[in-house]
């Protein structure tokens, strides 16, 4: 219904099993337009990537999470007037993996990101 009302974004809700992963693809391969998935945390994140690519074979099918394999923001712990720095390690092949993602959107029309939703923080201004 969105699809025919244009609406710019839909969110599809439903339970593990329903076939929302085959409904996001078939309206996709109908409408031929770009596409934004936004998962809930990188593992599933990964897992719709997967399917993505096996469904699109031919298509930019991306995948933008965040690059840190591990990050500790940094903190101050007043008790006992300590600093604790910020301790981080990016992952590469995930950071290579966004710049194709962005390289992609600009050069591609049949582009679908798959993405988690908190790899959208901190990335700027839009």
């Amino acid at each position: 219904e969105g699809v025919d009302r244009n609406d710019r974004t839909q969110v599809l809700l439903g339970v593990t099993g329903s076939g929302k992963t085959f409904t996001m693809a078939k309206v996709i391969e109908e409408t031929q337009r770009p596409a934004l998935i936004l998962a809930p945390n990188k593992t599933l994140a990964a897992q719709l990537y997967a399917e993505f690519k096996k469904f699109f074979p031919e298509n930019a099918v991306e995948y933008f999470v965040s690059y840190y394999d591990y990050y500790q923001p940094e903190a101050y712990v007043p008790r006992t007037d300590t600093y604790i720095e910020k301790e981080s390690s990016i992952n590469e092949q995930i950071d290579r993996m966004r710049h194709s993602a962005t390289r992609s959107l600009l050069e591609r029309d049949d582009v679908i990101i798959v993405a988690s939703v908190s790899c959208i923080y901190g990335i700027g201004s839009v």
